[in-house]
Parts: structure tokens; C-alpha cells; sequence
């Protein structure tokens, strides 16, 4: 079972980058998408399902903004639209997937650079989320949530820790969320696999040209797990190479034969 997340950053601008072409070399099985800004009818679907993708969408209320699609082989037993949280789903920021070895979630964190009023609706995001999830962890303890998390957790996962800890993204009380919401029995999978590996980001400024040059990025992108599936982790990878956006693809194989 083959996973990649990926903030597209505007699924319309990453089609024009290619991405329909990269989508042809069938880098997973499900493929989660954040930040699509789009809705499902203002993109040529067919080119994605001739490639054998069924595509499932939420999208925010506000044209051009934020979004969530997840594009899949692998058919879902039941899809969920949302999390029944008003401005969450106003915002188009989670869907949920159901398959037989367990339930995947792709969510888009909001983001706090915008202000102080973004900032603290990310808080209110955050302990929401975490609520949800506790609570459908109770139901089906097989989660994997992937998305833009728009938080680096440690200062491995940051390029200058020191310079930007009064940034959004890098506070302390949104890592010391990242910190509970492992607690809470989820595994970093990426850092399972690669727990000292250093330059490893999946977002990158864009107002320098030469950050993502210099690789002066951020982790902000992740697949996590609960912990039942650790044994089932077979790879993790970040595809920095990729780049029809700000971010680039962070990838995930579990096993599932017996």
C-alpha cells in the first residue's frame, strides 16, 4: 500500500507544472492532496481517472481556497465529508476514507502566518482535531492521517531553528501540540524510518528564489500513524526533486500481507 501527501498549492498551477505527467508514472496507490483551491468540476478529471484514479473531493466554500481531494486506486468502502466542525468544513480542511486494513484522514492544518485572528483559530484547530481523532481512534484503531500539518516539530525538522522561533509553524506551544498528538499514540513515520536524518523538508519560501536552491525549508508535511500499524511501516520518503509547488510529496508504504 503505496501513500503520498501532497500540498499542491493549487491543483490548477500544478497541473500546468506537470503534475498530470508525474501522476502518470503512478508514484502511489492513494495519493492525499491539500490546498487544491479548487472544486472537482473546475479540473479535466479525466485526465486523472484514465490513469486509473478515483477522485474524492472537499472543497472549501471560499472559491480558490484551501481544499482537500484524495486521488485513489484503491476503492473505499465509505468516504466522510468533513469532521462536522462548521468552520473546518467551511474551510474544506479534512476527508476521511475508509478501506479494509484502515481508515485514512487527509487534512489540511490551517496555517497562523496571516495574523494573530489565524493564529488563534489554528490553536482552536488543533485541540478540535486532536478531539476528533481521539475519538474516532476509538472506533477504528487503525488511522492514518496524512497532510500539511504547517507545523515543524523539532528544530531537525527546520533549517534555522534559532531564527525562526517566534515564526508560526515553529512555536512553542504548536510543537508542544505535535509532541501530545504523538503521545496520544500516533508515530512520525518519516521519522520512525529516519529519526537523525538532517536537510530532510518538504516545504520551501517562495519569497526567495534561492531557498528551496539552498534547501532552507521546513518539515511541515506528514504522514503519521497509530502505533498498531508501526510493525506494517515498510518505507518513508520526502521527493524534494518533485516540484509543481511550495512543498513536495512526503511518501509512506505499509505492508498489510499476512
Amino acid at each position: 500500500m503505496r501513500i503520498i501527501s501532497y500540498n499542491v498549492n493549487g491543483i490548477r498551477s500544478a497541473i500546468k507544472k506537470g503534475f498530470i505527467e508525474w501522476l502518470a508514472t503512478h508514484p502511489a496507490d492513494i495519493i492525499c492532496l491539500q490546498e487544491t483551491k479548487a472544486s472537482k468540476g473546475d479540473v479535466d478529471i479525466q485526465q486523472i481517472e484514465k490513469l486509473g484514479y478515483e477522485t474524492y473531493w472537499f472543497s472549501a466554500q471560499k472559491k480558490g481556497y484551501s481544499g482537500v481531494a484524495v486521488l485513489t486506486k484503491i476503492k473505499p468502502e465509505e468516504i466522510v465529508y468533513g469532521n462536522k466542525l462548521e468552520q473546518s468544513d467551511f474551510e474544506g480542511r479534512t476527508i476521511q476514507l475508509k478501506f479494509k486494513d484502515f481508515t485514512l484522514i487527509n487534512a489540511y492544518f490551517p496555517s497562523g502566518t496571516s495574523g494573530d485572528e489565524r493564529q488563534t483559530y489554528k490553536y482552536q484547530w488543533l485541540d478540535e482535531f486532536l478531539e476528533f481523532i481521539n475519538l474516532l481512534k476509538k472506533k477504528d484503531y487503525h488511522l492514518v492521517i496524512t497532510g500539511d500539518y504547517n507545523i515543524a516539530h523539532e528544530a531537525i525538522d527546520i533549517h534555522d531553528p534559532k531564527g525562526n522561533k517566534n515564526s508560526s509553524g515553529f512555536l512553542s506551544k504548536e510543537r508542544e501540540w505535535m509532541t501530545k498528538f504523538l503521545k496520544h499514540g500516533f508515530v512520525d513515520t518519516f521519522r520512525y524510518l529516519h529519526p537523525e536524518a538532517t536537510g530532510a523538508y518538504s516545504w520551501w519560501s517562495q519569497r526567495f528564489p534561492t531557498v528551496r536552491l539552498n534547501n532552507k525549508g521546513w518539515r511541515i508535511d506528514y504522514i503519521s500513524v497509530t502505533e498498531n500499524l508501526t510493525s506494517k511501516i515498510k518505507d518513508a520518503r520526502i521527493y524534494p526533486d518533485v516540484k509543481h509547488s511550495d512543498h513536495c510529496p512526503v511518501y509512506l508504504e505499509l505492508d498489510f500481507k499476512e
